[in-house]
């Protein structure tokens, strides 16, 4: 048994750069361009699938995309400076889509005959419905709330629940690469075989280029390819749908998005408030709270970082809502949370440092500028994303599944409650989502804000596992077994002062502790 033995290890191994330990310049900006080339996946998508329902044209997408990155970057940094300060990109979210297409479908928005008009007035209702509901986290995030219910977390709860967050998107894996299986399956196959087998060979002395770089090298050889399948005319007599997924010239981002455009907040006109649209609204704000904080805790993790105390937890939800504010105030036409793709290549690149990620949000901003070179890297197809994803989405659920280390899993209290909350936590979103499809969600009364509350909160696999995971586990024999659940290791992490690394990871840039003190 001794040569098997694998003892509990606080931190991964081969991990090169931990969150306060930069690369050199010239990879630190290399590593950035590679965050920001990987977040634009759902950055384009989220509007691309949103505006034309919205009534606005191509020009109008461009331009929300435009603004959604402009706004991801502010928040990247102020995630990064003053949040939970852990490498975490934060960018648009797929949570908020449900509620979202509540209002579009809201018949005093669909009686509206101009496009344009409908397009505009609907926006103005998403901003209104984000400004109200980002109060939730704002709320829940300064006055310590979050923190509080924080406090219920084991490592038993938390292994299923972080695990969900990578493989409850399953769905935006293979399924999207199997919409262009000739641009998708390559570039699947490729990373794999350029991340992990060629992850040794060094072309540059002292740089590992195929361990550093992966997304890059592969994204550049397949975008290529896929130049050269629509140049060549191969999809000239496709279906549409696969000329949607696989030309590179389909989306018209790179000819209507404008040369110049600085976003500023109201530039769709001042935001329409409505009880029911915020109340809809609300449930992707608690969805977003559960998901991100998986992320944040796995980020923490391979960023060689203690797991945030609930303190630092509470500050980051705290700064999200002010994200998900900023999202309404900017019109980006969705809200915000971690791109757990990104919290995904710190471990793919073994680099955990924080200033990657920092300067990422610089050319986030950058791009979002200046229109018509960030349009280039946006008309990337996204079966080359989805092909990522597969990867990433996993090694998060991987990372999350690494907590089990901690407890004691021959015991069948606790195989039970890991069982139940990742079987539950993807079979129930599943049934959900299958509703929503065929029949516009699950929960049908007459109050449609209440029928998308639910049927959001429901669909999201963290939220389920998370619920699953933690009240089974605060209620089940809990006196006895406080070992099992991993107590013992996990209760030095609940409190700042808990320990002393905290203080390393966590502290406020600019001598702010002074004024605002951990607890």
């Amino acid at each position: 048994m001794a040569d098997i033995s694998h003892p509990p290890m606080e931190q991964l191994q081969d991990l090169e750069y931990c969150i306060d330990s930069n690369p050199p310049w010239p990879e630190t900006v290399l590593l950035a361009f590679q965050n920001y080339i990987l977040m634009l996946g759902t950055t384009v998508m989220i509007p691309s699938l949103l505006v034309p329902y919205m009534g606005g044209s191509n020009r109008d997408k461009a331009c929300v995309i435009q603004t959604l990155l402009f706004v991801s970057g502010l928040n990247t940094l102020l995630q990064t400076l003053f949040g939970t300060r852990l490498p975490a990109v934060v960018g648009g979210s797929f949570a908020y889509v449900m509620p979202i297409l509540y209002i579009i479908n809201d018949s005093s928005l669909q009686r509206i005959t101009d496009r344009h008009d409908r397009f505009i007035h609907t926006m103005r209702a998403i901003q209104g419905a984000l400004i109200v509901a980002s109060s939730i986290q704002i709320v829940a995030g300064y006055s310590q709330l979050w923190g509080l219910f924080s406090r219920f977390f084991s490592p038993l709860g938390m292994a299923p629940a972080i695990g969900l967050v990578g493989l409850g998107l399953f769905q935006r894996g293979f399924p999207m690469v199997g919409n262009c299986v000739e641009i998708g399956l390559p570039m699947l196959l490729l990373v794999i075989g350029v991340s992990q087998y060629l992850k040794h060979t060094k072309l540059l002395k002292d740089i590992p280029v195929f361990e550093r770089f992966p997304l890059l090298i592969c994204i550049s050889i397949i975008w290529i390819y896929s130049i050269i399948l629509t140049a060549s005319g191969t999809y000239r007599n496709r279906p549409e749908p696969t000329q949607t997924s696989c030309r590179t010239d389909k989306a018209y981002i790179i000819s209507t998005a404008p040369w110049f455009m600085f976003p500023y907040p109201l530039q769709w006109g001042p935001p329409t408030f409505s009880a029911g649209h915020a109340f809809a609204m609300m449930s992707s704000v608690l969805v977003s709270m559960a998901e991100s904080t998986g992320a944040y805790i796995a980020a923490s993790r391979l960023a060689i970082a203690t797991p945030p105390p609930a303190y630092v937890l509470s500050r980051g939800i705290g700064w999200q809502g002010i994200g998900v504010l900023l999202d309404g105030l900017y019109g980006t036409g969705t809200g915000s949370t971690v791109s757990v793709e990104n919290v995904g290549l710190l471990g793919l690149t073994r680099v955990g440092s924080r200033r990657v990620v920092q300067i990422s949000a610089g050319f986030m901003i950058f791009f979002s500028i200046l229109g018509k070179f960030g349009a280039v890297f946006a008309s990337i197809p996204f079966p080359i994303f989805a092909a990522l994803y597969c990867v990433l989405f996993g090694l998060v659920g991987a990372v999350g599944l690494s907590f089990l280390q901690f407890t004691n899993i021959n015991s069948m209290r606790n195989l039970i409650i890991i069982g139940l909350s990742l079987f539950l936590g993807i079979s129930i979103p599943q049934y959900f989502n299958e509703y929503v499809t065929i029949q516009h969600g699950l929960v049908r009364t007459n109050a449609s804000w209440f029928n998308a509350f639910l049927n959001t909160v429901f669909a999201s696999p963290p939220m389920v596992g998370l619920i699953v995971a933690v009240f089974l586990d605060n209620t089940i024999d809990v006196v006895d077994s406080k070992k099992d659940r991993g107590m013992p290791w996990w209760v030095k992490f609940r409190t700042f002062k808990g320990d002393n690394r905290n203080e390393e990871f966590y502290t406020l840039p600019f001598n702010l502790n002074r004024f605002f003190p951990p607890t």
